[in-house]
């Protein structure tokens, strides 16, 4: 009876694509772990709910629900303070010219790396105000400027929103499979394999530098939306850079700046009072407790800075609240990824993959996981949710068949990835759509050519490596 252990992810699978919603389907799936180690029909409710509480108080989990909501709170009162506002008005009045937009585009990143929403928030404002000296398209700008979000921010180690995510979904995977490894290190060693990611910034950046189309192109336009206001105002664009918001940048550089220096100076602190010095100092395995600290730091410090600036307290509180309320959601995500790996664990799921997929060959786990992640993080739209979904199941194989681990990892991470870029469902295309007046499926449409292309140069590279690992 050993198969009932694959029920729950069999579950999650089909009812997310379903229903196209990750959360519902993940609480569906820890129910159901809960009936399969007990079928009372109370007792088994009790024992699902007891698996998302076991992964709630895990310290570790603790710390990343922790970052995640101070960074979404700080973000929240960058905004209200006229932070991404200010960047965008000072770089549309600096910005003349095509090269110089997706110049600033590409090295925004360096202070903006931080999520893939905060990136297309403040960079796709700048594009739309600039689109009638850019001889590209709207759709054609959106896929410049996506490239540098998720793409991009998947492969940025520290300081980001995701490294929290992507290294707890590591170490549930690891405890699941009863692997060795440092979740932190292995992810690390899983960004060279990132394989989609790397593609989509070389397409990114051969469009932003090298594209000589001129030919105009208005078929993702959404005409559904009031074409009498001025489609270029990028003050109407989105809340955090309407009109009734100053205009700050330093609002935005400081503290994002103080959370990459502060992270470090906390990883380094740390590693020096475990006895080390110099570049060892940084590498050391409390990367979380660093983070946290940073954002956390930065926080209170950019709360008393906006009250000496006479902002209102109330209103700095208010928003801070409400940003950190926007990651709610992924806090329901992650605490139902973290009840479903708690209730694989009860069903002794690594035992089954052992028994079922021994066979695979070693090379090959990488290039299956993939194909099959690209799929599922299609039909959903979540890369995070792919990640919760796959990532036991990849680690559990890899750990079986003795595959590269840093292989698979990235490979996982690589499908969400693909999802996130080119679903109609996700977030970052919704986004962009919304800024730039596009029609989200028709523009999720025009991304998608482009994308299997990486994608299918990413399933070759995986298939060519599979001879050597």
């Amino acid at each position: 009876m050993d198969w009932i252990a694959i029920i729950p992810f069999i579950v999650v699978i089909l009812t997310a694509i379903w229903t196209k919603q990750v959360i519902p389907s993940l609480l569906f799936a820890v129910i159901v772990a809960g009936y399969l180690v007990d079928p009372h029909w109370l007792r088994g409710m009790m024992t699902g709910f007891m698996f998302i509480v076991q992964g709630l108080t895990d310290e570790n989990n603790m710390k990343i629900i922790i970052f995640l909501y101070a960074f979404s709170a700080l973000i929240g009162i960058v905004k209200v303070s006229g932070g991404i506002k200010g960047f965008v008005q000072e770089a549309t009045e600096r910005i003349d010219k095509k090269r110089g937009a997706f110049i600033l585009t590409w090295l925004s990143s360096l202070g903006t790396f931080s999520a893939p929403s905060f990136r297309i928030v403040t960079i796709a404002p700048v594009m739309k105000a600039m689109r009638k000296k850019i001889p590209m398209s709207k759709q054609e700008l959106g896929f410049v400027i996506e490239t540098t979000a998720s793409p991009l921010v998947v492969l940025i180690p520290v300081a980001t929103a995701f490294v929290g995510y992507m290294t707890s979904v590591i170490e549930l995977s690891l405890q699941q499979a009863n692997a060795e490894g440092d979740p932190y290190s292995l992810y690390i060693s899983s960004i060279p394999f990132n394989f989609f990611a790397f593609s989509m910034l070389i397409v990114g950046f051969y469009l932003s530098f090298f594209h000589r189309n001129k030919k105009p192109a208005t078929d993702a336009e959404d005409m559904s939306q009031d074409k009498g206001k001025d489609d270029d105002d990028w003050q109407d664009c989105h809340p955090a850079v309407t009109k009734e918001l100053p205009a700050k940048p330093w609002n935005l550089i400081v503290p994002l700046a103080s959370v990459i220096v502060l992270t470090f100076f906390f990883m380094y602190m740390v590693g020096v009072e475990e006895g080390e010095q110099g570049f060892k100092a940084l590498i050391n395995d409390a990367v979380l407790d660093a983070m946290v600290l940073g954002v956390v730091t930065t926080l209170i410090g950019f709360v008393i800075y906006l009250k000496i600036t006479a902002l209102p307290l109330k209103k700095i509180m208010d928003s801070l609240i409400y940003g950190g309320n926007e990651i709610m959601g992924v806090i329901l995500l992650l605490g139902t990824v973290w009840g479903l790996s708690k209730g694989s664990e009860a069903l002794a799921f690594a035992d089954t993959i052992s028994s079922w997929f021994g066979w695979i060959p070693p090379g090959f786990v990488a290039v299956i996981i993939f194909i099959v992640g690209c799929g599922l993080s299609y039909f959903i739209g979540s890369s995070w949710g792919t990640w919760g979904i796959l990532m036991p199941v990849g680690v559990s194989i890899a750990a079986v068949a003795g595959s590269s681990l840093p292989m698979v990892i990235g490979a996982v991470f690589a499908s969400g990835t693909f999802g996130a870029f080119a679903s109609p469902l996700s977030d970052d295309t919704n986004t962009t759509a919304g800024i730039l007046n596009l029609n989200a499926i028709k523009y999720a449409k025009f991304k998608l050519k482009p994308a299997l292309w990486a994608a299918s140069a990413a399933a070759v590279l995986y298939f060519g490596l599979s001879f050597f690992f």
